[in-house]
């Protein structure tokens, strides 16, 4: 009988260590694996940079001393360092159930021979149903009219033809992007009635529901009463809606973004905002994160707002868990990864 592999699970309070654990008693059985655990702080202490990587709980010390020995590591926070790297030579796999591994550095991992995977797509469902909750919260101002029933109101002039709201149905709504959350959104849209438009040039009309039509980004601009964002952010994209886009919707549009900050910029959307170009917008991510005190969204009305957790849902941590165990047991078994980030030993 093989000895079990020695395995860290350095869970957090959102990817917990019981679920890393069952996962992978589930996938491998537990006499695989002699696991460790340690908790990391996340998201009770906020992440940040630790050592050469971004986005890190925990502490370099903290890992070096809990990977002793260790051969396998599954996580969502903890840093993976060239310090870490060079004291834990035991070290062979870094499972990171995130959609990107950005607590590792990929270059050092392979320069050591350790193997870095992470978990793509995990969160998909879950900020395409946040995007379509923020969507009709702003398009209905639903959060305004709670704010005013919990304030002892009952406002009949919420009828008055001016002040109601927007549907889905009949509305024509772009998205700037048609990957995993896209396409969901597409889906969900169309069955509610929408004309949906897609702006990706990697999109494949065949994969997107039966009436949703692939345009340019102009023609998107001027046709959405609706422009919901999804692209990835890179130097292409980054600012790919200013001042010059939001104008180019039709008047009393909405904008949605759970997708990332820099595809926007926050200064014009306000703006717009205020000149009532915008009917309203509704916004998980933002250039500044947290959003400081003197941002200009802060005086803007009309809007939505939710602090980074599109992606935040039970299903989510659950998800994460099984695919980074999945992961392991495939290492375990000497089978290829299927999201592997760097190189390393396989």
């Amino acid at each position: 009988m093989e000895e079990p592999i020695p395995v860290l699970v350095a869970g957090d309070h959102f990817v917990l260590n019981r679920l890393l654990i069952e996962a992978l008693e589930a996938a491998g059985g537990s006499a695989a694996w002699r696991v460790r655990e340690l908790e990391l702080p996340w998201p009770h202490v906020p992440f940040g940079p630790v050592g050469e990587v971004v986005e890190a709980s925990g502490s370099e010390e903290e890992l070096i001393a809990a990977l002793a020995g260790v051969r396998v590591c599954l996580t969502q926070m903890a840093p993976l360092t060239r310090r870490v790297l060079r004291a834990c030579p035991d070290l062979e796999l870094f499972a990171v159930s995130r959609g990107g591994p950005v607590n590792a550095d990929l270059a050092a991992a392979a320069e050591h021979g350790v193997a870095v995977t992470y978990a793509p797509g995990r969160n998909a469902a879950s900020t395409a149903e946040h995007t379509l909750a923020l969507l009709l919260a702003a398009m209905r101002r639903i959060p305004q009219v709670h704010a005013s029933v919990l304030a002892g109101r009952w406002e009949s002039s919420q009828y008055a033809y001016e002040a109601t709201g927007l549907e889905i149905e009949g509305a024509t709504v772009g998205l700037v992007g048609a990957g995993a959350v896209g396409a969901r959104v597409a889906t969900a849209l169309t069955a509610l009635g929408a004309r949906v438009l897609v702006a990706d040039p990697y999109a494949d009309p065949a994969a997107l529901p039966a009436g949703v039509r692939v345009v340019e980004l102009p023609e998107l601009l001027a046709s959405s009463e609706v422009l919901s964002l999804h692209a990835r952010l890179t130097p292409e994209t980054a600012g790919l809606i200013g001042a010059a886009e939001l104008a180019a919707l039709p008047r009393g549009a909405v904008v949605v973004n759970c997708a990332r900050g820099g595809l926007l910029d926050y200064r014009a959307l306000a703006a717009a905002l205020h000149d009532g170009q915008l009917f309203a917008a509704a916004l998980d991510v933002y250039d500044v994160e947290p959003l400081p005190a003197d941002h200009p969204l802060r005086g803007a009305p009309h809007l939505v707002l939710t602090p980074h957790l599109a992606g935040a849902s039970r299903a989510v941590a659950e998800r994460a868990a099984r695919m980074v165990a999945a992961e392991a047991d495939r290492w375990r078994r000497g089978e290829p990864l299927l999201h592997r980030a760097n190189g390393g030993r396989p």
